[in-house]
């Protein structure tokens, strides 16, 4: 189990699906018994795949497509269910995302993964309904953190560290954990799921939601420290 995960494991997970497509499981299977691609090592046959999939929905593959979306969309669905509270807007975003990358996918040049640029979509169609709905998206500004500072307050550079992170290992303190987490801002929510949860790295997070790799380590290192906070404030390590 990831060292990120592990802290999270208890976190309330959001629809694993909002489309009935065909499962990714056989998408190697299939590329390769039509001669598309190589048996090759995984990095590569990943960058492959994702190369195949986009030509042959260019050429009309709707079922390619179909194959795109089983691939994304977990990573898809975390970060809308991290960013977006209400129901019927998910589900209207999660549309609306393949539906642009449909439209734009002849201008997709893999610069990024074919996945961080989906998620820079869903990210963005997130924040379009956020600005609508004059929601707030992060409550804390994203300064670089002052180690040495931190460190002369008593604050450990991982929050996570001594008490609180061996309870993290227990489930019923994992629960507690993702109640805190929903209160979080949802830029806040989004970056922790993304990091801990999905181990997405933070190269691929800055693409995602385009800010410096700095900007991010910084919204994580609070986001774990204001989330730590919140628990200490609510519940007394001693009695979990």
């Amino acid at each position: 189990m990831s060292s990120r995960l592990r802290h999270f494991r208890g976190a309330e997970k959001p629809p694993t699906s909002y489309f009935q497509t065909g499962d990714f499981r056989y998408v190697a299977t299939f590329l390769i018994l039509t001669g598309l691609i190589p048996i090759v090592d995984q990095n590569e046959d990943t960058r492959r795949i994702d190369q195949a999939l986009v030509e042959q929905v260019l050429r009309g593959d709707t079922k390619a497509f179909a194959l795109i979306i089983k691939k994304t969309e977990g990573l898809v669905a975390q970060i809308i269910f991290k960013m977006i509270a209400n129901r019927e807007d998910r589900k209207d975003i999660a549309q609306d995302v393949y539906l642009k990358a449909f439209q734009h996918l002849n201008g997709f040049r893999f610069q990024a993964k074919l996945s961080t640029w989906i998620g820079q979509i869903a990210y963005h169609t997130c924040l379009t309904c956020l600005e609508k709905k004059k929601l707030v998206l992060v409550d804390y500004p994203a300064t670089e953190p002052d180690h040495e500072s931190l460190d002369r307050l008593g604050v450990p550079v991982n929050p996570f560290e001594n008490e609180i992170e061996n309870q993290m290992l227990d489930r019923e303190f994992s629960q507690l954990v993702a109640t805190e987490i929903d209160k979080l801002a949802p830029l806040y929510k989004t970056l922790l799921t993304l990091y801990h949860q999905e181990d997405v790295s933070y190269r691929e997070i800055a693409q995602i939601v385009q800010l410096p790799e700095g900007t991010v380590k910084s919204y994580l290192f609070r986001a774990r420290k204001i989330l730590r906070d919140q628990i200490l404030r609510t519940y007394n390590p001693r009695t979990l």
